[in-house]
């Protein structure tokens, strides 16, 4: 679909959440830099270059996140850092509340800062954003899927000895390949049980739709992250419409861009089946940085890309509100005032129903 400039205003303007970006994956280059500058450089800058190289068939981001972890965030301030930019940039985008991944095993045992280092630090960046910009930040502790179980319910408890008010449940992420959920259920019980809100990655690199079938029926969860493999399964698809479970899609995931031929990806990409499940689907950025991607151009590709319409980018809108941890007076404040909103932007810029201009 051709999106007219008038439609990309809009969609600039318009309110949002991001609630599935994950806080290595913001990283600005010029910080990433600049941080190996005062670590003596342990890599080169050759190497941040190659990191922030995205071609036609993109790689994994799971090497920088890793290096990351290991060369750069030894530092409680790198993280308030992280936060505040990250922040700063969700907001020129006019994103209003940003839920965000961070996975404190790696910062405990590679990078060596504790969790309540780490975790303090970020809650300053977060009033501070909030402060300058407007934005609400919170933040999702996950699990590694890559270290142990073992790991998994001590991050979990690391969470619960040290309540944040800005802390609001767990996730799990990182390549879900060998690593199936239902090996997560003792962690995924424990978050529970102290009443935190639990999501996951699961479907995410052409895994089974049982993957997510796994992350709702067994762990639980009140959201899916990516899920695309659930199309596979159109019967259990359209339950989980019924039941108004909420998937975090990606406009710019790596696999599907990787795995299916330029001519028909977006045509094939499994976004447009969810939808057309009636699966309350909402778009994000995921490692906006290191997909080259702002909120803004995640949403202009649902238009461009998957051709949906404006009247469905304010369904997707408020599929977010839905889905997003919010305290529940803001969530029914937001839902009955950001459709007159809408309304107002596209009438202040011209726009109909059907996306022609006046």
């Amino acid at each position: 679909m051709n999106v007219s400039d008038s439609v990309v205003a809009f969609l600039h303007a318009m309110p949002k959440v991001d609630i599935h970006s994950h806080l290595l994956g913001t990283i600005r280059k010029a910080t990433f830099l600049d941080l190996i500058e005062q670590r003596g450089f342990p890599i080169s800058k050759a190497e941040v270059e190659d990191f922030y190289t995205r071609g036609d068939k993109p790689k994994g981001v799971l090497h920088i996140l890793r290096a990351l972890d290991q060369y750069i965030l030894t530092e409680p301030e790198n993280f308030h850092r992280l936060v505040y930019e990250f922040l700063e940039d969700m907001a020129a985008h006019n994103v209003r509340y940003s839920e965000f991944f961070w996975n404190p095993t790696g910062t405990a045992n590679v990078s060596g800062v504790p969790y309540p280092a780490a975790v303090d630090a970020m809650i300053r960046a977060v009033h501070e954003a909030q402060r300058d910009f407007g934005i609400i930040g919170r933040i999702i502790p996950s699990i590694d899927r890559q270290a142990s179980t073992t790991d998994a319910v001590e991050m979990v408890q690391w969470v619960i000895d040290h309540p944040r008010k800005e802390v609001l449940g767990i996730g799990i992420d990182y390549r879900e390949n060998d690593f199936p959920p239902e090996l997560f259920w003792k962690a995924y019980r424990n978050a529970r049980e102290a009443d935190l809100k639990v999501t996951a990655h699961a479907g995410e690199f052409g895994m089974p739709w049982t993957n997510v079938e796994t992350a709702v029926e067994l762990l639980k969860v009140d959201r899916v992250d990516h899920g695309y493999t659930i199309v596979d399964n159109p019967a259990l698809a359209r339950r989980y419409a019924d039941g108004g479970i909420v998937f975090t899609v990606v406009p710019t995931n790596s696999y599907y861009l990787r795995t299916l031929p330029p001519d028909r990806w977006a045509k094939d990409h499994p976004i447009r089946a969810m939808a057309a499940l009636g699966l309350h689907i909402h778009p994000n950025t995921d490692d906006p940085t290191l997909h080259h991607v702002t909120p803004t151009q995640a949403w202009t590709m649902m238009m461009k890309d998957f051709d949906f319409t404006l009247d469905d980018i304010l369904t997707f809108t408020l599929n977010g509100l839905k889905g997003a941890w919010l305290p529940e007076a803001l969530r029914r404040q937001w839902l009955s005032e950001w459709p007159m909103e809408f309304a107002r932007l596209r009438r202040d810029l011209g726009l109909t129903s059907d996306l022609t201009e006046k």
